[in-house]
């Protein structure tokens, strides 16, 4: 008899956001995208930094978002994340008990006790998931004690546990973090992102900026780890060679739309649209 698995239930689900700088006129829509060529209106009043998004991700599973500077991918990430407001649709997010919420029409405190306990970022630049100038092991504690953590000696401990997880030298626990190279300062965000086990963590382009031999390791860091914890990840990068290595399905953007969606490992190998081709072709090279 063959046994089949239960679908994983989906932990993320974002319908139709959008989100437009400047003025919101809406035949800045039409005046936009790809076909157009440009995500800017022609008067140089609004910017449509993403339109019409749309995906789901399921528990355990890593999803990559791909484009080049000005295609929406980071802007689509900041929203979810409540780094900054959107302009229209929903996501919705499936709680630790059970409920759903949409985060868009959440209040400020609601956003951060969500960050805090439920939702997770690593950044490209570390100066944006850290303080520079608390220890390795302070900027841990500090996230476990906003989530009520209170004894010293299980938070120490705690820290510790996800320090050595993440590579980073147990010896430099107290150390602070601005001493630290970019690819240590990246491990300790990791550690403090998984620090009260998030059910889902976003990615914006964890590996830009570093050195190609420690990129690799971040990479294949992060890569155990997602499969480890079962964590539900957004990945967004440029490089398609980062989304092949950490995600099972992705999207292209280019221009603050969609142009293509689908497994990883097909969009890699069989590109359909010309975009995406070219996002493939510079990767293989």
């Amino acid at each position: 008899m063959t046994l089949v698995s239960a679908p994983r239930p989906t932990v993320l689900r974002v319908d139709r956001l959008g989100k437009i700088f400047g003025s919101q006129n809406p035949a800045a829509i039409e005046q936009t995208g790809p076909e157009v060529g440009s995500e800017k209106t022609p008067d140089g009043s609004s910017v449509v930094a993403a339109w019409d998004v749309s995906f789901d991700v399921a528990a355990g599973e890593a999803f990559g978002v791909i484009g080049e500077s000005g295609s929406g991918k980071s802007t689509v990430m900041r929203a979810i994340a409540g780094d900054h407001s959107a302009s229209a649709g929903s996501v919705r997010m499936r709680r630790r008990d059970g409920s759903t919420s949409d985060l868009l029409t959440m209040t400020q405190s609601e956003r951060r006790a969500l960050r805090v306990d439920e939702l997770a970022v690593v950044y490209q630049d570390a100066a944006d998931g850290l303080d520079l100038n608390v220890t390795a092991g302070g900027n841990i504690a500090d996230r476990l004690t906003a989530a009520g953590g209170r004894h010293f000696g299980q938070i120490r401990e705690r820290a510790a546990e996800l320090l050595e997880r993440t590579e980073v030298p147990l010896d430099r626990m107290d150390d602070l973090v601005r001493t630290f190279s970019g690819g240590m300062r990246q491990r300790v965000q990791l550690a403090r992102a998984l620090a009260n086990r998030p059910p889902i963590v976003l990615f914006d382009e964890p590996t830009t900026g570093l050195d190609a031999s420690v990129a690799a390791g971040v990479l294949d860091l992060i890569r155990s780890l997602l499969e480890e914890l079962g964590i539900a990840a957004v990945v967004v990068s440029h490089d398609f060679s980062v989304i092949e290595m950490l995600t099972t399905r992705c999207m292209v953007m280019q221009h603050g739309r969609v142009v293509e969606q689908g497994l990883t490992d097909q969009l890699f190998e069989d590109p359909q649209a010309p975009y995406t081709q070219r996002l493939v072709a510079a990767a293989r090279a």
